[in-house]
């Protein structure tokens, strides 16, 4: 009897410790011109970034993103038009190859669902979108891919907070594929009508949900601005409601955007301009999810992608045109950048992604 009791014990003391193990970051970086995957540690407090290894992939690796309980890695091997899966260590931040598809021609985004189950990609050239199915190992099995034609340019495609809504949006019609999801068996079906039709020479690109309220935002590449719309869960049809530019009404460069990320909170959105080199900064109002801007941070040039961290007081802005991040903190109350520290990183880096593991 006392040996069960001191067994338990010794149980209840190792769940306790565990559960209070501190948490750590790390920062995953694709580095297009080197066919490779960056890995950096993130201190918590500070935000302060260092270096620790990388991995090699077959081409210009792309995007990048993790399964909702971060035990894999999975990313975009554009020029080979391949996706390849990785297992997360949370105690190193390394990657350990699980296994590479064979997709279709430039794989421009991938993202999974909100239950781990199915990986969702788009396709630029083929103007096609993908859903595979993820194993309990983290793998992809090409033979298992629902492949849908939509139309030219498809840049993105991302589910909403229910799991039951798939935007994809698109900068060659001009316009954003609508679909609901099936999180059972992970097929999308169209929705009536089938997507909402953009002006000439916007060009929805990529987009944010709102964590909470059924809103949805997209930047606009070639227009070089940001829409809000509101959408429903019943019909998957949007509404837009605001468009606001991205850049300030007296530059005369050309600039088209890129990345778009909503704040952890909710409360700020913000968007990738190349060209201007800048990230535009956005309030979001929390009664009607409309927007208000902040105006903009120089960055480093290109600015292909940025990410937020998951405590929502970092931004990791990554210069394809300089080879270098620029790092930020957020002003908790209004949503601003400060530029705290700029890191070489390699040549054209084209995805940044930051993983937190623990608390």
């Amino acid at each position: 009897m006392h040996r069960h009791v001191t067994s338990l014990i010794a149980l209840i003391v190792l769940a306790t410790s565990s559960a209070r193990l501190p948490a750590k970051s790390f920062v995953y970086i694709s580095l297009a011109g080197e066919n490779a995957i960056s890995i950096w540690s993130m201190d918590e407090q500070s935000g302060d970034l260092e270096y620790l290894s990388r991995v090699e992939v077959e081409g210009e690796p792309g995007g990048l993103t993790t399964d909702p309980q971060r035990k894999f890695l999975f990313a975009s091997l554009r020029s080979a038009g391949k996706i390849a899966s990785f297992k997360l260590d949370p105690e190193t931040g390394g990657l350990a190859a699980i296994s590479v598809i064979e997709a279709d021609a430039d794989p421009a985004y991938i993202a999974t669902d909100h239950k781990g189950r199915f990986l969702l990609s788009a396709y630029y050239f083929a103007g096609k979108i993908a859903v595979h199915e993820i194993g309990d190992d983290g793998s992809l099995d090409a033979a298992n891919g629902r492949w849908q034609d939509t139309e030219d340019k498809a840049h993105a495609i991302d589910l909403d907070p229910s799991n039951r809504i798939a935007l994809v949006p698109h900068t060659g019609p001009n316009c954003v594929f609508q679909f609901f999801f099936d999180a059972a068996d992970g097929t999308l079906r169209s929705a009536h009508p089938d997507r909402l039709q953009m002006a000439s020479s916007t060009g929805p690109r990529h987009l944010a949900y709102h964590p909470r309220y059924r809103w949805a935002y997209f930047d606009q590449e070639q227009g070089s601005a940001v829409t809000a719309c509101r959408y429903s869960t019943r019909t998957a049809i949007l509404k837009p409601v605001q468009t606001l530019p991205s850049i300030p009404a007296d530059f005369e460069g050309s600039n088209s955007t890129a990345h778009l990320e909503i704040h952890p909170s909710g409360r700020f959105l913000y968007a990738a301009n190349r060209g201007h080199d800048s990230i535009a900064i956005y309030q979001v109002n929390q009664l009607n999810g409309r927007l208000k801007s902040m105006g903009q941070t120089a960055t480093e040039k290109t600015p292909r992608s940025f990410n937020v961290d998951r405590s929502g007081r970092f931004l990791y802005a990554a210069g394809q045109g300089s080879g270098k991040v620029a790092a930020f903190q957020v002003h908790p109350l209004h949503g601003t950048l400060h530029r705290f520290a700029t890191y070489d990183v390699g040549e054209r880096p084209w995805w940044i992604k930051v993983v937190r593991f623990g608390k």
